[in-house]
């Protein structure tokens, strides 16, 4: 979505003296005393968008609380078929996914979450109707909260726990934060992630659906994206896609992930296993990178290849970190030692983190992180131990650099 520039949103309400504005639900009429004044406010039903022009008004508002998501996605994308259409903004607290999929096909629009301040509504209206009479300027990167951490965690061969891991790390760094939709976990497995899974939650990224429209991803659309699961912790997952990594482009991956570390304080990454297009540049756009190794001899040596075609790849000093997962007390038997995994791997671990399978799977099977169902389970003890060992760390330098630069030449 198109962000108001800083010339249309110091415009007050006069300009729109004369304008026609289409209104679809009733609690949008007082906005003729306000953001509106002086413009022709008409209501009007969803049957109106049908076969609507730049010829029959300036300006669309939508109320996507005012009815049903399928009927208004329905109606939107009617708006879509037609002649030049005038732009439309959506404004409610429920912005159905479909819906705004079914906006961003249409060349100018804008949506904007309730609650809302008078001030807002009328920058995100000066912002469409000043598209109108000019094009938009050149999109710049765009700035990353200066707070923003972004870790990426990756296992070094199939079922290392390196899902589990990453939703242990995204919980303990919520019980860290005091603000609500502070830290964000997406799930990169598009194809066949479990995250959602194993949090009980329900997937609702559709990056496929967005199309070649990856310059309009802004925090609104992000968030029709969204599936909180707690008041701290918000997921981006996706519904099983065989086809999801041939369907999305490396440019919609890295415009998602620079708009969530727009948003969130903690960003947490669950790689793929294999490499894709855009692997290199969503590590080498992280502070932290951990490779996840279960204390095997193939999965020590598959961890220390990773580690070097990471370090290889992004050439910018960034340095893997590994972590030693369902570390176990050993009285008997063949597995190794942490100073002998690391004779392995050849380099320090960074952690490990000790087996406690019952309260993984009962976890898993309930819906929800271990320090959730078993809080006083070693695995939630040893990653918080972690999580305070790399957040007390100062931050990359030239991480969200990397993020702004590398999503601006996607977009």
């Amino acid at each position: 979505m198109k962000r108001p520039n800083s010339k249309a949103a110091s415009m007050n309400s006069s300009p729109l003296a004369g304008c026609r504005v289409l209104a679809l639900g009733a609690t949008l009429a007082p906005l003729s005393q306000g953001p509106l004044a002086g413009a022709s406010l008409e209501l009007v039903g969803l049957d109106r968008l049908a076969s609507v022009s730049a010829e029959d008004a300036d300006l669309i508002l939508i109320d996507a609380d005012a009815c049903t998501g399928a009927a208004l996605a329905s109606a939107v994308q009617s708006l879509a078929a037609c002649q030049d259409p005038p732009p439309v903004l959506l404004v409610g607290e429920r912005l159905p996914t479909t819906v705004v999929r079914s906006l961003l096909r249409l060349e100018r629009s804008d949506v904007l979450e309730a609650p809302f301040t008078p001030e807002q509504i009328g920058n995100a209206i000066a912002g469409l109707m000043d598209q109108q009479v000019r094009p938009a300027p050149a999109s710049a990167p765009s700035p990353v909260a200066a707070s923003s951490r972004c870790w990426a965690v990756t296992g070094a061969v199939g079922g290392s726990g390196a899902t589990t891991i990453a939703i242990e790390i995204a919980t303990a760094l919520c019980a860290r934060q005091s603000k609500e939709k502070s830290v964000c976990l997406i799930d990169l497995n598009l194809c066949d992630g479990v995250a959602a899974a194993y949090l009980g939650a329900t997937p609702a990224m559709k990056l496929a659906d967005l199309g070649s429209s990856v310059e309009r991803i802004d925090a609104a659309v992000l968030q029709a994206f969204v599936t909180p699961v707690t008041k701290q912790l918000d997921l981006l997952a996706a519904p099983r896609d065989p086809a999801a990594f041939d369907t999305v482009t490396r440019e919609t991956v890295l415009k998602v992930l620079d708009i969530a570390c727009e948003s969130y304080d903690w960003v947490v990454i669950d790689m793929p296993r294999h490499r894709r297009p855009w692997t290199l540049e969503v590590l080498g756009g992280s502070d932290e990178v951990l490779v996840v190794s279960e204390l095997t001899v193939p999965a020590l040596i598959a961890a220390r290849s990773l580690s070097d075609e990471i370090e290889l790849g992004v050439g910018t000093g960034l340095k893997p970190r590994i972590v030693l997962n369902r570390l176990a007390s050993r009285m008997f038997g063949p597995a190794p030692s942490m100073a002998e995994a690391e004779r392995a791997l050849q380099r320090k671990a960074e952690g490990g983190i000790s087996s406690d399978w019952e309260a993984a799977a009962a976890s898993a099977n309930l819906g929800g992180p271990i320090a959730t169902h078993r809080p006083k389970s070693k695995i939630v003890k040893d990653v918080q131990m972690l999580v305070q060992r790399l957040a007390t760390q100062p931050a990359r330098p030239d991480a969200h650099a990397a993020h702004a630069a590398k999503s601006s030449r996607a977009a």
